[in-house]
Order: structure tokens, then C-alpha cells, then sequence
């Protein structure tokens, strides 16, 4: 029979899966107590949540949500980074804090409800931010407008042009 406070960690664990919209699992072994204190810091300030669980409460609380083929990924110590808002965000610091430090490894993580490897948690780090993102669909639109605009220009300023060369042709006659 499970513990109450196990199955109510179970229950938080689900919910944190439930409300976020990208996790990280990955491997802490090997960081001291100030690295592992830099990188929440730097998570939290990401918009993440950075949490050492058990394997067997985390598998637990996938299964829970319906999720399926987490479980390869959790074996030895595991750590999970929370992306709240954003999915990007938490795969960004963290490939970043292992580019410095070389003593975590990424196991997997999730998009939404889809589990994917560490090859994929590495091409979604890899992304732009929303931010840019954003800025690059305003930059698309704005191309072919600005496109319209200088063509318009183009046949008014033809029209002045042929207007002046008649004026002159008139002037001189």
C-alpha cells in the first residue's frame, strides 16, 4: 500500500507535468551544491522549475498523464527542469550550463505530451526564442508590403517622369 505522502508527490509531480509546457530530464551526478545553486538560479530566472525526483514517482506521475516511453530515460540520478511558459527555455540553460560545466548529461524530456531523446532536447535548445521568433514572422510579413510599396512608387514616379518630358516637349515647341 503506498504512503499518503508519496501519492500526494505523485499528484504534484502529475500536475507540474499537466500545467507545463516543455521538461528536461537530466543526469545531476557530479555537480556540488554551488553549481547545482547556479543553475536554479538560472532556470528560475528562465521561467523554470528545477527539481531532483525519484524515477519511480516521476514514471508514476507520466503514466498518470497518459504518457508512455519516459521510463527509458529514468534510470540512475535524475533531476527535471519545468518549463512553465516556455518549452525552449529550460533546454536552453541547461545545454548552456553543461557547455560550461561538462558534469550533467541530458537524458530526455518532453514537449507537451511527446517524450523525446536527448538528440531532441538538443534541436529544441537549438531554436530561437519566442522573441525572435516573433520579430522573424513581423520581418516576413513586412516583405511584401514594402515590396507593393516600392513597386506603387515606381509606376507613379515613371507617370511624373512622362509628365516632366511632355511639360519640357511643350515648353520647347
Amino acid at each position: 500500500m503506498p504512503k499518503p505522502q508519496k501519492v500526494a508527490k505523485v499528484q504534484e509531480i502529475s500536475a507540474k507535468i499537466k500545467e507545463t509546457k516543455g521538461v528536461v530530464i537530466v543526469n545531476y551526478r557530479g555537480l556540488n551544491v554551488k553549481e547545482e545553486t547556479e543553475l536554479r538560479k538560472k532556470l528560475r530566472e528562465a521561467g523554470a522549475e528545477y527539481v531532483v525526483l525519484k524515477n519511480t514517482l516521476l514514471s508514476l506521475a507520466a503514466k498518470e498523464q497518459g504518457i508512455e516511453g519516459l521510463e527509458q530515460y529514468l534510470a540512475g540520478p535524475t533531476a527535471v527542469a519545468f518549463g512553465i511558459n516556455d518549452p525552449v527555455a529550460p533546454a536552453k540553460v541547461i545545454r548552456d550550463f553543461i557547455k560550461q560545466n561538462k558534469k550533467m548529461e541530458i537524458k530526455g524530456g518532453l514537449l507537451g505530451t511527446e517524450v523525446i531523446n536527448p538528440a531532441q532536447v538538443e534541436a529544441l535548445a537549438d531554436l530561437p526564442s519566442k522573441e525572435q521568433l516573433l520579430a522573424m514572422l513581423v520581418r516576413a510579413l513586412q516583405g511584401p508590403i514594402a515590396g507593393l510599396v516600392n513597386c506603387l512608387q515606381g509606376n507613379i514616379r515613371n507617370l511624373v517622369y512622362v509628365l516632366e518630358a511632355v511639360r519640357n516637349q511643350k515648353e520647347s515647341a
